[in-house]
């Protein structure tokens, strides 16, 4: 019987240090999953005609999609549409672009190449730079606004 009892309890130490030992393993290198569409249909987006769009992929319960979408509505123009994709009103939108953060906020030609992109809170300086770099490169001090990707 004590012997019994001394197996058992040998096999349950065992079993504890192997779950111990696995628990300390090193995790899985992170994998960057927020990424901004590089490429957007235009006819997915009122206004097709204008040269330039900017899509603001937003939440009704986020905070932070308001004010990117207040920063964003200023660059309306008859060369520029604005363009709001909430989540909850235009949920297959979100899907077929595989926007899995918000506030994202692309500018995007008239192909619907994506020129420029953010995630999460922006500047209206960096915005308002990175859109007049989009329609004319050059223009900006700092170029490489909204470029965390490249589209080229």
């Amino acid at each position: 019987m004590q012997f019994l009892i001394a197996a058992v309890l040998v096999a349950v130490v065992l079993a504890a240090s192997l779950i111990l030992q696995r628990r300390r393993t090193d995790d899985p290198p992170t994998q960057n999953r927020w990424q901004a569409p590089a490429q957007l249909d235009r006819a997915d987006f009122a206004d097709a005609s204008c040269d330039w769009v900017v899509v603001t992929f937003t939440s009704e319960s986020c905070h932070t999609c308001a004010d990117v979408k207040r920063k964003a509505a200023v660059l309306a123009s008859k060369e520029v549409s604005v363009v709001d994709v909430e989540y909850t009103a235009q949920r297959a939108l979100h899907e077929r672009y595989n926007i899995d953060a918000v506030p994202t906020l692309v500018i995007a030609d008239r192909e619907g190449v994506v020129r420029a992109s953010f995630l999460g809170p922006v500047s209206a300086t960096d915005l308002w730079a990175a859109c007049a770099e989009a329609r004319n490169p050059g223009t900006s001090p700092e170029p490489n606004l909204g470029h965390d990707h490249d589209h080229d």
